[in-house]
């Protein structure tokens, strides 16, 4: 497999293919840790803006949920208050106060995370998103859950004990909360800054702030799953069907019916599992942000000011 970027991650992407996608939980620890591009720094700076709105942002406890009016507030333009953007001094105080601030989709809005996950993205054909989360010493931002989601977590500050569970028993599950007696445990570790875990789709898991303030960035490899494969059939079967949109009369609703069974039975025939799959997946991957492509006012700038 040539996946240089999940290489930086993972060490060698071949192996961790074979014995841990899809299989179970690991650690990685590279030589010299994994350079993240998203940092506290940037947490920082992104709150700074005062423009950081939800959903975004949100502070969580795993046992005591916080509403938003705790994290936002509103701004107000030519005296119209517009809701819903991200308190600094509040979430200061509810991180002081032990929860957790939860950064979702970093890859819609810091560039150089943008340009990280379309390459790692490329490379798996899979679609990949990125969240960061900020957890107090001792405490847990989110309960024990499941993610629709492979996760590769990378610590960038201070540390965090990390339980992972047995996944589910076949493809009938729900992502989220996990309710009543927990999964067998398979892995216990303390994730240290530069080091890497990888949770595979459906293995239950929780964490909890250990030493220091806890930062870690969640890259979420999305699989495809029943809906997309049936999105997929349907624009797939659809394809150059020439069929009257609204029938006039009932024979003309009969003649649609039977127009558009006989063309989806056509279209289903010369379609197999790997075009239904591809077509998924590349539906997933064409809703990620491009790469960044400045507009460049500088430059459109200077065009307006070269003499004619």
């Amino acid at each position: 497999m040539h996946a240089p970027t999940l290489a930086q991650w993972v060490g060698d992407p071949t192996g961790f293919g074979t014995a841990y996608w899809r299989r179970r939980p690991g650690v990685f620890r590279p030589d010299g840790g994994v350079r993240s591009p998203f940092t506290l720094a940037d947490v920082d700076a992104a709150l700074a803006t005062g423009y950081l709105h939800e959903p975004y942002v949100e502070m969580t406890r795993a046992e005591d949920p916080l509403g938003p009016d705790a994290y936002l507030t509103p701004r107000a333009v030519y005296d119209v208050p517009y809701g819903g953007f991200a308190d600094e001094t509040k979430i200061r105080a509810l991180l002081d106060d032990g929860a957790t601030l939860l950064m979702r989709r970093i890859d819609q809005w810091h560039g150089p995370t943008r340009d990280l996950l379309a390459q790692l993205s490329a490379e798996l054909q899979l679609a990949v998103e990125a969240f960061c989360f900020v957890t107090p010493p001792g405490t847990q931002g989110v309960p024990l859950h499941r993610d629709d989601a492979d996760v590769l977590v990378l610590q960038l500050n201070g540390s965090k004990s990390w339980a992972v569970h047995e996944g589910p028993a076949d493809g009938h599950w729900r992502h989220g909360r996990v309710d009543g007696e927990p999964p067998a445990e398979v892995l216990r570790t303390t994730l240290r800054a530069g080091e890497v875990l990888y949770i595979p789709r459906g293995f239950a898991h929780q964490a909890v702030g250990n030493a220091g303030l806890s930062v870690h960035l969640s890259l979420t490899i999305r699989e495809i799953n029943l809906g997309d494969l049936f999105r997929s059939l349907q624009k797939l079967s659809a394809a150059s069907m020439k069929v009257e949109s609204r029938p006039l009369d009932d024979d003309a609703v009969l003649a649609a019916a039977t127009a558009l069974l006989d063309h989806v039975r056509t279209a289903v025939a010369g379609l197999t599992p790997e075009d239904l799959i591809r077509h998924a997946r590349r539906r997933k991957l064409a809703a990620l942000p491009a790469p960044r492509a400045p507009i460049s006012l500088g430059a459109l700038a200077a065009g307006y000011d070269t003499p004619a």
